[in-house]
């Protein structure tokens, strides 16, 4: 009997260019990610979960840091490389890859919860913050190919610790994002926030 091949998936992966000069989104037609989650692997042995992050840092030895959410991957090279003629390479094994069906994560890694998830031990001021994260900022810092997790609210100080991800991440105009528009925003729209600031992955 003969064995019948599984057809190949239609894939299409297209690049953005973001604020950060070292990273690259490389966007498919399909969530690879589940909604809300975001899977961080700043080298190869972070990405032992996700085959197709451990893929990439095995084939390609100028990718310093894969960054998985929704329908994209960002990739960040080292220094001393040109996306310009890398790029394309980078394209062409994430869509081979994808096309045989290969797994994105381990069943156990999917398990993780999502940072921005309002938990009922949350305080209200916490519950608020994560909000205007999920509803208002969250969608900015995705379109650049990058995620924004809540870490910590100090209520003594007025502190908000978040963490940034992907091509967030050591971007440069990371820190100017951060201050003129994350944390005015939060100031304004909720007055127990003092400040906030970027705890470094």
């Amino acid at each position: 009997m003969e064995e019948v091949l599984k057809p190949k998936k239609y894939i299409n992966v297209y690049t953005e260019a973001n604020p950060n000069p070292s990273s690259l989104k490389f966007v498919i037609n399909y969530m690879l990610a589940p909604e809300g989650g975001n899977f961080d692997f700043p080298d190869k042995k972070a990405a032992e979960q996700s085959p197709i992050a451990l893929s990439l840092f095995e084939q390609f030895e100028f990718i310093e840091r894969v960054f998985i959410m929704n329908n994209f991957l960002t990739v960040t090279k080292k220094e001393g490389h040109d996306w310009q003629e890398i790029a394309r390479d980078v394209k062409l094994f994430i869509q081979e890859y994808l096309e045989h069906d290969k797994p994105i994560f381990s069943k156990e890694f999917l398990q993780e919860n999502n940072h921005l998830a309002i938990n009922e031990n949350d305080s209200e001021v916490v519950k608020k913050i994560k909000g205007v994260l999920e509803e208002y900022i969250r969608p900015a810092v995705e379109s650049d190919g990058g995620a924004i997790n809540f870490h910590d609210f100090q209520e003594e100080t007025g502190k908000v610790i978040v963490t940034l991800q992907g091509a967030c991440s050591g971007c440069p105009s990371s820190t100017v994002t951060l201050k003129a528009g994350i944390e005015n925003l939060l100031k304004k729209m909720i007055p127990e926030v003092k400040e906030v600031v970027a705890e470094s992955l």
